[in-house]
Protein backbone atom coordinates (compact mmCIF):
# COMPACT_ATOMS: atom_id res chain seq x y z
CA UNK A 1 0.00 0.00 0.00
CA UNK A 2 1.70 3.09 -1.23
CA UNK A 3 2.22 5.69 1.75
CA UNK A 4 -0.51 8.11 2.26
CA UNK A 5 2.17 10.97 2.79
CA UNK A 6 3.62 10.51 -0.20
CA UNK A 7 1.19 13.05 -2.12
CA UNK A 8 -0.43 14.51 0.40
CA UNK A 9 2.06 17.02 1.62
CA UNK A 10 -0.64 19.22 3.38
CA UNK A 11 0.55 19.34 6.76
CA UNK A 12 3.68 21.38 5.64
CA UNK A 13 0.88 24.08 4.43
CA UNK A 14 -0.44 24.46 7.69
CA UNK A 15 2.16 24.60 10.18
CA UNK A 16 5.39 26.84 11.98
CA UNK A 17 8.20 24.41 11.65
CA UNK A 18 10.25 25.16 14.05
CA UNK A 19 13.02 23.36 16.08
CA UNK A 20 16.81 23.67 17.99
CA UNK A 21 19.07 25.05 15.71
CA UNK A 22 21.34 21.72 16.18
CA UNK A 23 19.29 20.09 14.08
CA UNK A 24 20.84 21.94 11.44
CA UNK A 25 23.90 21.15 9.48
CA UNK A 26 25.42 24.53 10.97
CA UNK A 27 26.03 21.93 13.94
CA UNK A 28 28.35 18.81 13.25
CA UNK A 29 25.54 16.29 14.01
CA UNK A 30 22.91 18.01 12.63
CA UNK A 31 21.30 17.24 9.08
CA UNK A 32 18.68 19.68 7.91
CA UNK A 33 20.39 22.30 5.84
CA UNK A 34 20.74 25.28 7.62
CA UNK A 35 20.57 27.38 3.90
CA UNK A 36 16.66 26.41 4.22
CA UNK A 37 15.89 27.77 7.50
CA UNK A 38 15.71 31.39 9.05
CA UNK A 39 16.52 32.61 12.83
CA UNK A 40 13.10 32.42 14.84
CA UNK A 41 14.17 33.07 18.63
CA UNK A 42 17.93 32.56 20.21
CA UNK A 43 17.99 28.44 20.39
CA UNK A 44 15.38 27.93 17.36
CA UNK A 45 15.36 28.43 13.73
CA UNK A 46 12.33 28.05 11.60
CA UNK A 47 11.94 26.00 8.09
CA UNK A 48 11.71 29.21 5.60
CA UNK A 49 8.40 29.57 4.00
CA UNK A 50 6.26 28.31 7.76
CA UNK A 51 6.53 31.17 8.97
CA UNK A 52 3.92 33.08 8.02
CA UNK A 53 0.23 33.51 8.31
CA UNK A 54 -0.12 31.27 4.98
CA UNK A 55 2.86 28.30 6.03
CA UNK A 56 4.48 26.63 3.30
CA UNK A 57 7.56 24.98 3.77
CA UNK A 58 10.66 25.52 1.41
CA UNK A 59 11.38 21.93 1.54
CA UNK A 60 7.84 20.71 -0.20
CA UNK A 61 8.23 19.44 -3.42
CA UNK A 62 5.90 18.90 -5.96
CA UNK A 63 1.88 20.37 -4.93
CA UNK A 64 -0.03 19.35 -1.95
CA UNK A 65 -2.90 16.79 -2.66
CA UNK A 66 -1.18 15.70 -6.05
CA UNK A 67 2.13 14.77 -6.28
CA UNK A 68 3.96 16.11 -2.75
CA UNK A 69 6.70 14.90 -0.80
CA UNK A 70 9.96 16.45 1.36
CA UNK A 71 12.46 17.17 -0.85
CA UNK A 72 14.86 16.59 2.40
CA UNK A 73 12.88 13.18 4.02
CA UNK A 74 15.81 11.29 5.77
CA UNK A 75 17.13 15.07 6.81
CA UNK A 76 14.14 16.72 8.22
CA UNK A 77 13.39 18.00 11.44
CA UNK A 78 12.28 16.17 14.61
CA UNK A 79 9.31 18.23 14.82
CA UNK A 80 8.03 16.78 11.14
CA UNK A 81 9.08 13.34 12.30
CA UNK A 82 6.82 14.10 15.24
CA UNK A 83 3.70 14.10 12.80
CA UNK A 84 2.76 10.69 12.34
CA UNK A 85 0.06 9.45 9.86
CA UNK A 86 -3.77 9.98 11.36
CA UNK A 87 -2.39 12.31 14.48
CA UNK A 88 -3.99 15.00 15.43
CA UNK A 89 -2.15 17.45 13.65
CA UNK A 90 -2.56 15.20 10.25
CA UNK A 91 -6.25 15.09 10.64
CA UNK A 92 -6.68 18.84 11.36
CA UNK A 93 -3.99 19.83 8.48
CA UNK A 94 -5.88 17.28 6.33
CA UNK A 95 -9.56 18.53 7.28
CA UNK A 96 -8.90 22.19 6.27
CA UNK A 97 -7.71 21.05 3.32
CA UNK A 98 -10.72 19.32 2.46
CA UNK A 99 -9.23 15.31 2.77
CA UNK A 100 -10.76 12.74 4.92
CA UNK A 101 -8.98 11.21 7.85
CA UNK A 102 -6.54 8.96 8.02
CA UNK A 103 -6.12 5.56 9.92
CA UNK A 104 -3.04 6.05 12.47
CA UNK A 105 -2.60 1.95 11.50
CA UNK A 106 -0.93 3.29 8.13
CA UNK A 107 2.72 3.15 7.51
CA UNK A 108 3.84 6.28 9.34
CA UNK A 109 7.44 6.38 6.99
CA UNK A 110 7.24 7.69 3.65
CA UNK A 111 10.42 6.29 1.45
CA UNK A 112 13.30 8.38 1.22
CA UNK A 113 12.93 10.75 -1.74
CA UNK A 114 16.30 11.50 -4.02
CA UNK A 115 17.65 14.47 -2.36
CA UNK A 116 17.97 17.69 -4.65
CA UNK A 117 21.08 19.53 -5.08
CA UNK A 118 20.46 22.51 -2.51
CA UNK A 119 20.84 26.05 -3.90
CA UNK A 120 24.20 27.54 -3.36
CA UNK A 121 24.70 31.07 -0.95
CA UNK A 122 25.20 33.95 -3.13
Amino acid sequence: MKNPCLGCGVCCTQYRVSFHWSETTAHPLGTVPVELTAPLRRHEVVMRGTDSASPYCVALAGVPKVDAYCAIHGRHPSCCRAVEVGSDQCVRARRAHGLPDLSPDLDPSPPLAPLPDLPQAA
